[in-house]
């Protein structure tokens, strides 16, 4: 699989508009080459250089196997009319919050899995249950990274 975004190009800054310094709009995404099988999408995206870890920015489940991308500025709600659910991030927020980093910069990978399955989670799910429903029923991921402050 392959994931990509219009936004920003893999390892390259992530645009203003997309972070909590300014609009907090969730960046568009789009895959292809998805395997045979697949029945759903999930996304994560995480800081992987927090000071205590990685942190949850955007759970986004239930995304339909037929799908090929996320809108930009995806609305924050629970449920759409797609069936798509989003989760809960680590500021207890529904749906997408930006970089705006604290300890001054960060890499934030956004990751799709191919999912043999479409997760029995709930809206507003948080990354534990998330981690526990995708286990077992990976069929491929794809990662891009933005950046975020100084290199």
């Amino acid at each position: 699989m392959q994931l990509k975004s219009p936004q920003f190009a893999d390892g390259q800054a992530l645009p203003i508009q997309y972070t909590a310094d300014a609009s907090d709009f969730a960046p568009a995404l789009e895959w292809d080459d998805a395997p045979e099988g697949t029945r759903s999408f999930a996304l994560l995206c995480e800081d992987q250089d927090g000071p205590h870890g990685p942190w949850t920015h955007w759970l986004v489940y239930g995304i339909p196997g037929a799908a090929f991308m996320l809108a930009p500025k995806l609305a924050r709600m629970a449920e759409h009319p797609s069936g798509l659910r989003q989760g809960l991030n680590d500021w207890g927020r529904l749906g997408y919050s930006g970089p705006a980093p604290g300890h001054g910069s960060g890499r934030y990978v956004f990751t799709v899995y191919a999912l043999d399955t479409d997760p029995d989670l709930p809206p507003r799910a948080g990354r534990k249950d998330f981690d526990a429903a995708l286990q077992g029923h990976v069929l491929a991921s794809a990662s891009i990274v933005a950046t975020y402050g100084a290199p």
